[in-house]
């Protein structure tokens, strides 16, 4: 028994814009995969993305030219910078704040990235996207994201978590 060659290549691709080019047209050509039908096809499966930079990884068997893609979420805070509509975080998030997100923007955030967060259940999820927020100098409803983190070990927000 023969076993496949697979190689494996990871990219940053905009979602729903990934093109032949940098970084994964050179990266594929060894592979002698037909680099036209990958790109159609992670723009095809990042194309609720749009507007994001989101990670993908690229299997290809080596001696079938057949080729899996796996599509990861983006970071959080591209996923915060696009529920804000601005493009970076703040440089001193202690002293500028570049905007305000709902407590409902911050679960819908997290129910995007449940799969990959660390977290045990929604509510301590939540608390691990306020801290992202905080770092970023993201405000949650008017408030330093670490007080709405007490807000919930309080109960305030427990009808969302139910």
């Amino acid at each position: 028994m023969v076993m496949a060659r697979i190689e494996e290549v990871q990219a940053l691709v905009d979602g729903g814009k990934a093109s032949g080019g940098p970084p994964i047209g050179p990266a594929l050509g060894p592979t002698g995969v037909n680099i036209y039908q990958v790109v159609q096809k992670i723009n095809e499966e990042t194309s609720m993305y749009a507007g994001l930079k989101v990670p993908v990884t690229i299997r290809v068997n080596v001696d079938t030219k057949e080729f899996e893609i796996l599509v990861h979420t983006p970071p959080t805070s591209a996923l915060i910078l696009k529920e804000l509509e601005v493009e970076k975080g703040s440089s001193n998030p202690l002293e500028n704040k570049i905007g305000d997100l709902s407590i409902d923007q911050v679960i819908k955030i997290v129910k995007t990235k449940r799969e990959t967060l660390l977290a045990i259940d929604l509510k301590n999820a939540t608390k691990e996207i306020l801290g992202t927020c905080n770092s970023m100098g993201v405000t949650v409803e008017g408030k330093d994201p670490r007080i709405v983190q007490k807000e919930i070990d309080e109960g305030e927000f427990d009808s969302l978590f139910d």
